[in-house]
């Protein structure tokens, strides 16, 4: 099987990075208004109830599938489905944010949405520097 391509979830990817920050601090902007306006185009806060509704600028439609509050959200994201957590790092004062995104449909989506979260974490990176 070709590499990102699974039995069950379909195409998927993965991107993460340890940044310079308490997870708690991480968790608030990456949930806050700033945060999801930057990683979902989403506008206002992300919704924290199971079943909610969202919408993104560019009119995508999801819902939150979970919501674990400090740790992680699930979220449909049109067909595909976007998994956010955050995790303490290897030290104090830092977190690990990881985006894993499946039920890509093509090796060439997969592709985009790999360099779209890079370019998400290097501005979080930013945003928190």
């Amino acid at each position: 099987m070709p590499t990102g391509l699974t039995r069950d979830a379909g195409w998927e990817i993965g991107a993460s990075r340890t940044i310079h920050r308490s997870p708690q601090a991480v968790w608030e902007f990456i949930t806050g208004p700033e945060g999801a306006a930057l990683w979902l185009s989403a506008e206002g806060p992300l919704p924290k109830e199971k079943g909610a509704p969202y919408r993104t600028a560019d009119g995508t439609r999801g819902e939150i599938r979970s919501y674990h509050p400090g740790d992680r959200v699930r979220l449909t994201h049109g067909t595909s489905t976007v998994q956010v957590t955050v995790t303490p790092g290897s030290s104090e004062g830092r977190a690990v944010l990881r985006f894993h995104q499946e039920r890509l449909a093509s090796a060439e989506e997969r592709e985009e949405r790999r360099t779209y979260w890079k370019g998400v974490l290097d501005r979080v990176e930013a945003e928190l520097a």
